[in-house]
C-alpha cells in the first residue's frame, strides 16, 4: 500500500506528540480530532482533519464525528481480501494502519464529589470505544494502541521492520477489549446505581491490577492483587506501605481482617489478627494503652501477627511493638519517633489508611466455582438492634461495656464464633468450631481466670443450654447473643439459675 494513515484521538495526551512525530518520519498522515488536532499542529505535526477525510462536519457538539463509513472502512477492511478492496476503491477509502485512541475520562469524572449527572453522562464516550473495538477485531491488519505505555514498543517494531508482529498486534487488541469492557463496566455501575437497580440481571464488576504477587495462600499458587476503580479508600487495597517489604496473599486478607476490625471503635483501639481472626482487641485512653491490652489478651497468637490501629502509633507505643515480631502495622500515621525505631526491622511492613475517607459501603464478593454470591457488609451494629433483657437480673453498666466491646468484635471471627470479654479488653476467643459449646470451650479455657466476672458473646443462638452452662462454670456474669432459638427458654432458665444477665439483640453475625 502507497499510503500509510494513522488515526489518533486521546484523552491522555502524555507523550503523543512525540509518537506521532515519530510516526510521520515513518510515513505515516495523521488524522485526528478536536483537541488532540489542535495539540498536533501546534507542535509542528502535519495533521489531517477527520472532517477532511469524512466530508462531514463534526455536529452536535463533537457527539457525532468519527461515527462515518470512511473511518470505519478504513479500519474494519481486510487488506488482502479483493472484494473488500473493491469496496474501498468504489468508494474512494483509504484503509487506516494504526489507531491511537484513549477515551473520555469518565472514572475521573464521577470521582469528583459535586459531579453532575450531566457532567457524567456527556462524558460517556461513544466514538472512541468503536473505533478502538472496530480496530481490535480487525487486529489482524490494524495495530491499535490504547494505553500510552505501549508507544515504545509500537514504534520499535514498525521502525525495524515496517510493521508490527501479529502477536504484539493480539496483544494489544486484547489489552483494548480488557480496557473498553472496564470502562463499560463503570458506567454500567454508576447507571445502575442511579437508577437504584440493587440486583441487576447481569453484574459487572472491574478491577486493576495493583500488584503480582510471589504466590498465593501456598507457594504452590499463582496469584495477583486487584483494586476497585472507584472503591472504598478506606481499605487495604488503598492503603500506602511505607516500609517493609513487598506484602503477600495472607498479609493482604488478614491486615483486611484487622482494618474492618478496629474500624467498629471510635475510641482509641488495637486490634492483632491472626489467620484472619483476632486474637486479641484492646481499647484505652492512648494507642499503646489499647495495646498492651490487645498484646495481653494473647501474647502466644499475636507473634507474627498483624496488628491494627486506628490512632497515631507514637513513641512508647513503638517501643513496645519492636519488642514482638510481627508481620505488618496499620495506623493512620506514625511518629517520626515511632518510625525510627519500627523501620529498623527492614521486613516489618507498615501501612497508613485515611481514618478521615468517608466509610463507603461496598458489596461483599465471595467466589465459588462457577458463580458468585453477592451480599450486603455486615455493618449492623449493636445500637442498631432491638435488645431485649428475658432473664431476672439485668446487666450492669461495665457488663453493658463488655458486652458491647464482645459484641463489636463476635461478628468478625469465623462461626461458630464465642468472644469472651472485659470492658476494654478481649480475653478469650473461640472460632470456627462446628458446635457452639466448642468454641465457647475454646474462648473460656483462654480467658482461665479472667473469665470471672467477664461477658460472653456469640454470633448466633444457642440451641442447648450447655454454653451457659460452660459459661456459668467459668465465672461469666453476663452473656449477649441473638436469641430465636426453639430452646431459648432452657437458655433463661440456665442463666437465671447461676444469676446471668442475658441480653437478646435479635440479630446474627454468621461469618463463614
Amino acid at each position: 500500500m502507497a499510503k500509510k494513515r494513522a488515526l489518533i484521538s486521546v484523552s491522555d495526551k502524555g507523550g503523543v506528540s512525540e509518537f506521532a512525530r515519530e510516526l510521520v518520519r515513518l510515513g505515516f498522515e495523521i488524522i485526528s480530532t478536536g483537541g488532540t488536532k489542535n495539540m498536533l499542529q501546534e507542535q509542528g505535526i502535519p495533521v489531517l482533519g477527520v472532517s477532511d477525510v469524512t466530508g462531514f462536519p463534526e455536529i452536535l457538539e463533537g457527539r457525532v464525528k468519527t461515527l462515518n463509513p470512511y473511518i470505519h472502512g478504513g479500519l474494519l477492511a481486510k487488506h488482502d481480501d479483493e472484494h473488500h478492496q473493491k469496496q474501498l476503491d468504489e468508494h474512494q477509502i483509504d484503509p487506516i494502519q494504526l489507531v491511537c485512541v484513549n477515551l473520555y475520562p469518565f472514572q475521573q469524572t464521577i470521582e469528583k464529589p459535586e459531579v453532575t449527572v450531566a457532567d457524567a453522562i456527556e462524558n460517556i464516550d461513544i466514538g472512541g470505544p468503536t473505533m478502538l473495538r472496530a480496530s481490535a477485531k480487525n487486529h489482524q491488519y490494524v495495530t491499535v494502541v490504547v494505553d500510552p505505555a505501549d508507544y515504545q514498543t509500537v514504534l520499535s517494531e514498525l521502525q525495524a521492520d515496517g510493521s508490527t508482529k501479529l502477536e504484539t498486534r493480539r496483544k494489544l487488541a486484547a489489552k483494548v477489549f480488557r480496557h473498553t469492557a472496564a470502562y463499560d463496566a463503570l458506567i454500567a455501575e454508576y447507571m445502575t446505581e442511579l437508577a437504584r437497580e440493587e440486583t441487576p440481571e447481569k453484574l459487572t464488576v472491574t478491577y486493576e491490577l495493583k500488584q503480582g504477587l510471589r504466590y498465593g495462600e501456598n507457594p504452590h499458587q499463582q496469584a495477583a492483587f486487584y483494586k476497585k476503580p472507584l472503591g472504598s479508600k478506606f481499605s487495604i487495597a488503598y492503603a500506602k506501605q511505607i516500609h517493609g517489604k513487598e506484602l503477600s496473599y495472607n498479609n493482604i486478607n488478614d491486615a483486611d481482617a484487622a482494618l474492618q476490625i478496629v474500624k467498629e471503635f471510635s475510641e482509641p483501639a488495637a486490634v492483632a489478627v491472626k489467620h484472619m481472626n483476632p486474637c486479641g482487641v484492646g481499647t484505652g485512653k492512648t494507642g499503646y494503652d489499647a495495646f498492651t491490652k490487645a498484646f495481653a489478651a494473647d501474647p502466644v497468637s499475636i507473634f507474627g501477627g498483624i496488628i491494627a490501629f486506628n490512632r497515631e502509633v507514637d513513641r512508647e507505643a513503638a517501643v513496645k511493638l519492636h519488642e514482638i515480631f510481627l508481620e505488618i502495622i496499620i495506623a493512620p500515621s506514625f511518629s517520626d519517633e515511632a518510625l525510627t525505631i519500627l523501620t529498623a526491622k527492614k521486613n516489618l511492613r507498615l501501612l497508613t489508611i485515611s481514618f478521615d475517607e468517608v466509610k463507603k459501603a461496598e458489596l461483599k464478593m465471595t467466589t465459588i466455582e462457577g458463580g458468585l454470591l453477592v451480599q450486603e457488609q455486615d455493618r449492623y451494629s449493636l445500637s442498631d438492634a432491638e435488645v431485649t433483657v428475658p432473664t431476672k437480673r439485668q446487666p450492669t453498666e461495665a457488663e453493658w461495656e463488655a458486652m458491647e466491646l464482645g459484641w463489636k468484635v463476635v461478628k468478625h471471627v469465623k462461626s461458630n464464633a464465642i468472644v469472651v470479654s472485659s470492658e476494654d479488653m478481649t480475653l478469650g476467643i473461640g472460632a470456627g468450631q462446628m458446635n457452639r459449646v466448642g468454641s465457647a470451650e475454646i474462648a473460656l479455657k483462654q480467658a482461665g481466670d479472667k473469665a470471672e466476672g467477664a461477658a460472653l458473646a456469640s454470633d448466633a443462638f444457642f440451641p442447648m443450654d450447655d454454653t451457659v452452662e460452660a459459661a456459668a462454670k467459668a465465672g461469666i456474669t453476663a452473656i449477649i447473643q441473638p436469641g430465636g432459638s426453639i430452646r431459648d427458654e432452657d437458655s433463661i432458665k440456665k442463666a437465671d439459675e447461676y444469676g446471668i444477665a442475658m441480653v437478646f439483640t435479635g440479630v446474627r453475625h454468621f461469618k463463614h
